[in-house]
């Protein structure tokens, strides 16, 4: 063997180690959810969501909702961090339930209507999702990429916001921390 084929070999060997150590390293991170974020909608009104849902559950405008604590939720069936969280969001919507402390609605986010019906069937939706025809909605969130999920207090304030997926014991944190504030 040359001393060509010799090096070559060395550095292609380190180049594998390198990778597969990066891989191990990202594999055994959590994953990047409630990642809370300020925005500068927090401690404003919320802009209005409004629109017939496709699902069954029935919803006319988020100003409706005056009184409960509302989780809006941008969304789309090929965003890979919205599909896992998806059974994260049907667990929060299931533990408050019986209470009926809180109601989640649904943003669709540059999707189609049978897509988000399907999906929602398949993987558990028992929510309204309302379409974002135009995306106006998400640009009023000031949506930059999803999922971005806000929750809003009982009086139509903008307390939270979460990018990336959510998950239901980060929800209920959320959730516990600004009914604490006294909000």
């Amino acid at each position: 063997m040359s001393f060509r084929e010799h090096r070559a070999r060395w550095l292609s060997s380190g180049v594998g180690l390198i990778a597969i150590a990066l891989i191990a390293v990202f594999a055994v991170q959590p994953p990047a959810a409630n990642q809370q974020v300020q925005s500068a909608l927090i401690g404003h009104r919320a802009p209005p969501v409004s629109g017939p849902s496709v699902t069954p559950s029935p919803f006319t405008t988020l100003g409706g909702l005056t009184g409960r604590w509302v989780i809006v939720n941008f969304f789309a069936t090929w965003c890979t961090p919205c599909q896992v969280e998806q059974p994260q969001l049907a667990s929060f919507v299931a533990t408050h339930r019986s209470s009926g402390d809180v109601q989640l609605v649904m943003v669709i986010y540059n999707d189609n209507t049978p897509s988000v019906q399907g999906f929602l069937r398949a993987k558990g939706g028992v929510w309204p999702a309302v379409q974002d025809p135009g995306g106006q909605v998400a640009l009023n969130y000031g949506v930059s990429g999803i999922p971005e999920t806000f929750l809003i207090d009982p009086n139509g304030v903008i307390v939270g916001k979460v990018t990336g997926g959510s998950t239901a014991t980060g929800l209920d944190a959320l959730l516990a921390k600004a009914k604490a504030r006294g909000l």
